[in-house]
């Protein structure tokens, strides 16, 4: 389940031409920018868990930017760039309390882990 039904939207405005640089939704506006990173989130598998509400699976992203999360090992860490990019390449590493350690890893480029927490922080 996508986080938002706006990679359809992008879809539809990018093969019927016109202006992609911006979609407005009833929710707001989104760049193409976020809506190709929420794309890459989708092809690398980020949203088979991590939906739009917390599933048995894996917390929600939405609205966790910037947000205290306690961790199963008693710690507790702000959700920021260094957080979700270590969360996205050392998935073991800051379990979040009431999860297990079940995310893969998943092959990225520098380039890549960067676009997916751009999306994480698009998400507030």
């Amino acid at each position: 389940m996508p986080l938002r039904p706006v990679i359809a939207v992008f879809l539809l405005a990018a093969c019927g031409g016109g202006d992609t640089t911006e979609i407005q939704t009833p929710g707001g506006g989104y760049t193409t920018e976020v809506l190709a990173n929420e794309q890459l989130a989708g092809e690398v598998g980020c949203l088979a868990c991590h939906t739009d509400g917390d599933t048995p699976a894996a917390p929600s992203l939405v609205g966790i930017w910037g947000r205290e999360n306690q961790l199963a090992d008693g710690r507790t860490v702000t959700v920021d760039h260094e957080y979700v990019s270590r969360s996205i390449t050392e998935p073991g590493a800051d379990v979040v309390e009431g999860y297990n350690s079940t995310m893969p890893t998943v092959p990225l480029t520098d380039e890549e882990v960067d676009r997916l927490v751009d999306w994480v922080r698009s998400l507030g």
